[in-house]
């Protein structure tokens, strides 16, 4: 009679034991999937900095020399040679009118004409694999299908005038001669197996210069061409390299190099100068 029940026996349902389980796991607050990565990062470089061997002469050695590579490559390559050649990409979408290159480089226009023309257009160009992305771009905004366009990207370092003549006189001219010819047929292969893998876009594009207008001629042809030699003649001549022999035609054209990129810039500049001045007369009047 006297004994009473204990509420906290472990047989009661409603005993503590029953609430805790009832009571929700607080959620972690640290989101391990989302920062994992950053950490592992943080990790990464802390020890790297940490492990540093500073002491280590060919180590500080392979890092002064990679920054004076990089110094090289802004003073001679970024200047010299990718600005001039945005600047012959931005005289593309200036100069050239979309449907002229549309029929000659575009998906439409005969295979034969368009691919034998973009692979064999970087012959006269000194581009490198960086310089030619700029062009390469400006053909393709323009029209071009990306079949030729990619003709272009791909032979354009590898035939140009230099680059042939250089392979042709350490290797030998066997191997110049089959660097030239395998860069155009290897180009015309991969870019129609590039036309192929994306011929729903081409089509598009085909169908979209069916309704393009004749291209007018804005300014006459030789004009055109005088403002694109003035500027291949600033990209080829600045990037001239010194050659190995002190006499001969390339030793002299080295010699004359700044003379020749400032003479590109002076008839650059009064194409420039004589032409908008007229366009701006004519539209003032």
């Amino acid at each position: 009679m006297g004994e009473g029940i204990s509420i906290t026996d472990d047989k009661d349902p409603f005993g503590a034991s029953a609430v805790a389980e009832k009571e929700p796991a607080e959620p972690s607050r640290i989101e391990w999937k989302s920062i994992w990565k950053p950490l592992v990062i943080l990790t990464a470089g802390f020890l790297i900095l940490f492990w540093l061997p500073l002491g280590s002469n060919r180590f500080t050695g392979a890092i002064v020399e990679s920054l004076a590579l990089a110094k090289w490559y802004a003073r001679e390559h970024v200047l010299l040679c990718l600005v001039p050649a945005f600047f012959i990409a931005g005289a593309i979408s200036v100069f050239v009118s979309q449907a002229a290159v549309m029929k000659y480089l575009g998906a439409g226009a005969k295979k034969v004409l368009s691919y034998g023309v973009a692979s064999v257009s970087g012959t006269i160009l000194a581009v490198c694999s960086c310089t030619v992305l700029p062009l390469f771009a400006g053909i393709w905004k323009r029209g071009a299908g990306l079949g030729p366009a990619i003709a272009f990207l791909y032979s354009g370092p590898a035939i140009n005038v230099l680059a042939v003549v250089l392979t042709a006189r350490i290797l030998g001219p066997e191997l110049g001669l089959a660097r030239a010819v395998g860069a155009i047929l290897f180009s015309i292969v991969i870019g129609y197996s590039m036309h192929l893998l994306y011929r729903k876009e081409e089509q598009a594009k085909i169908d979209t210069a069916l309704h393009m207008p004749e291209p007018e001629m804005e300014r006459p042809l030789w004009q055109n061409g005088a403002y694109f030699a003035a500027m291949v003649g600033i990209l080829v001549f600045a990037t001239w390299g010194q050659p190995e022999g002190t006499v001969g035609l390339w030793n002299t054209i080295y010699s004359f190099k700044w003379l020749l990129t400032g003479f590109s810039a002076v008839v650059l500049g009064v194409l420039l100068v004589t032409r908008h001045g007229k366009e701006d007369l004519s539209v003032r009047t």
